[in-house]
Order: C-alpha cells, then structure tokens, then sequence
C-alpha cells in the first residue's frame, strides 16, 4: 500500500504511543539500566517516530495532498506528543 505522508505521520504518532505503553509495561525489565541507557532509549522509541511524523505530515502540506488536515493532524499530535516525552526525559533521573 502507498499510503500518503499525512496518513504516514499518524501511523508514527500510533507506532510512539504503542512503545509508550510497552516501555510502561516492561519497565521492570529495564530496572538495570543506567539512567543514560533509560534516556537513549526512551529519546528512540518515543522521541523519533514524533519528529519524523512532524517531517511527514509538513511533507504531505508541501505537496500539496488530496487531505491536507491529516498531515496538520499528524504534525500537531507529533509534535504535542514529542515535546511532552521530551519534557518528561529532561525531568527524570
């Protein structure tokens, strides 16, 4: 399937939220890590799906796309979801 990039940006947002809730559910296996390994990993997992979904969906506004408010969707969700995580990473540990 050839999906479009605003289409693509909210796939990444449900892709961040569906490692938020698996890094929720295993933190306990995470107990052994250091806090700089906690971090990394939550800035990948959680972070950067964020960040390429906003590149995406001000792709899908470039190009001009058939649903355009998919791609501004997709940018606000990310990047709300992205500065929050972010927020949250700066004030753990």
């Amino acid at each position: 399937m050839n999906f479009s990039f605003g289409v693509k940006s909210i796939l990444l947002f449900v892709l961040a939220i569906v490692f938020l809730v698996l890094l929720t559910l295993f933190e306990t296996a995470l107990v052994g890590l250091t806090i700089t390994a906690e971090r990394i990993i939550s800035l990948l997992l959680l972070i950067l799906p964020g960040l390429v979904g906003v590149v995406y969906g001000v792709l899908g506004i470039v190009r001009k796309e058939s649903k355009v408010w998919v791609a501004y969707l997709g940018i606000v969700l990310n990047a709300l979801f992205a500065l929050f995580q972010l927020l949250v990473i700066s004030f753990a540990g």
